[in-house]
């Protein structure tokens, strides 16, 4: 049987495609036993699907990418998937943060509705096979797709076979070779939305404790080059939270990142306000005055701990030095990056098809006509907050 449109990988950008192309013979060809294993995990599996922010703001969360991203975006925005949904029945929940989720907080749910749909539209999903080739002939002008079982026929491929990130659910970069085929170039995939391994982790007993909007500068070869905002995690083996998970993206071997827990803007204003601190309150022990920054008891315990300072001693008998590392570990605490999550926790890929290669106001490769790409596939990802979701809803 030749189809009309032949769609490699039943995630979400695999599913959308398909609702998009009615009275179209389609094909879905998913290489897992079930549709969209990994949106069953998105979210802790809430499925955090959207976020509610302006679509400026929205084009701002891929980093140098937002701008290919913005024909599409407009073309199908944050609010038309909201509706989508609900017109299908499935009402939202939009939390003070913006991120969007079915009202039952159940990834099934979304898949569900995507599967309905695709039914209805009469959609044909082969599951259990895995596509290894895909070629053109020009003059049958047709796509041939060979799987590890069959060989199939069409007039129009989609590649939204995904990245890389949690390989236990399929993900495993099948679609960059498909790209390669066609002459497509692709840029060294890596890890996304991951935590930070960082040299000599000494935090393990602070796991869970968090920190709200922190400034974190990040320095390569002695010199800052990128600050960020955001919220800070510490776990039993390595640093996350939003800032962290959002930023890995530009983070390296070696980086040093410096967080600032104060609520000074800088390190040099809580130089200044620490001095001060510590010179009004001479006959007052270190870690009472330490306290009155409003951090958590155990921050304070393990920076003097690190720092090797009494904070039993009156502040007047504070060496310069010691003043000097309370300054440095609680403004511009340094950590050395040792390496990403990986893979297996990162929750997107960075990398893939090359993005200058796709005409993005129709997703269609410019080397190939009638291919087409759409989802984690390509070289672009977004923050955590339901904007990966959302990029794999282009049509």
């Amino acid at each position: 049987m030749k189809y009309d449109v032949i769609i490699i990988g039943a995630g979400p950008a695999g599913l959308f495609s398909a609702l998009s192309l009615e009275s179209k013979r389609v094909l879905i060809i998913e290489k897992n036993k079930n549709a969209g294993k990994k949106l069953m995990i998105s979210g802790a599996g809430q499925c955090n699907y959207t976020n509610r922010c302006e679509l400026s703001e929205f084009l701002s969360r891929y980093g140098s990418k937002g701008r290919l991203l913005k024909n599409a975006l407009y073309n199908f925005t944050n609010i038309d998937t909201i509706e989508f949904f609900e017109k299908k029945g499935l009402k939202s929940m939009v939390r003070d943060d913006g991120k969007v989720f079915p009202i039952t907080l159940d990834a099934s749910d979304i898949l569900k509705v995507l599967l309905k749909g695709v039914k209805e539209n009469g959609v044909e999903i082969i599951y259990d096979e895995a596509a290894i080739k895909a070629e053109y002939d020009s003059l049958k002008e047709m796509f041939t797709v060979r799987t590890n079982k069959s060989t199939y026929a069409g007039a129009r491929l989609i590649v939204s076979a995904g990245g890389m990130s949690y390989p236990l659910t399929g993900s495993t970069g099948d679609g960059y070779l498909l790209a390669q085929g066609f002459g497509h170039e692709i840029v060294k995939p890596s890890e996304s939305l991951t935590p930070v391994y960082v040299r000599d982790y000494g935090f393990k007993d602070l796991s869970g404790v968090s920190f709200e909007d922190i400034k974190v500068s990040q320095w390569r070869d002695g010199r800052k080059i990128k600050e960020f905002t955001g919220d800070f995690l510490f776990t039993h083996v390595n640093i996350s939270g939003p800032v962290i998970l959002n930023n890995s993206r530009y983070f390296e071997k070696g980086d040093i990142l410096k967080i600032n827990f104060t609520s000074c803007s800088n390190n040099e204003e809580f130089r200044v306000f620490l001095d001060e601190l510590i010179s009004g309150s001479g006959g007052s022990s270190v870690v009472s005055v330490l306290k009155r920054l409003n951090l958590p008891k155990r921050l304070i315990e393990k920076i003097m701990e690190i720092g090797n300072i009494d904070g039993e001693i009156k502040c007047s008998q504070l060496h310069k030095e010691e003043r000097r590392k309370l300054w440095e570990l609680l403004s511009a605490h340094p950590f050395i990056v040792e390496r990403l999550g990986g893979f297996n926790v990162a929750m997107v890929t960075k990398g893939g098809v090359v993005a200058d290669e796709i005409n993005f106001k129709t997703m269609e490769s410019k080397l190939q006509p009638n291919l087409y790409f759409a989802g984690e596939v390509i070289d672009y990802d977004g923050d955590t907050g339901g904007y990966n979701i959302q990029r794999s809803e282009e049509r």
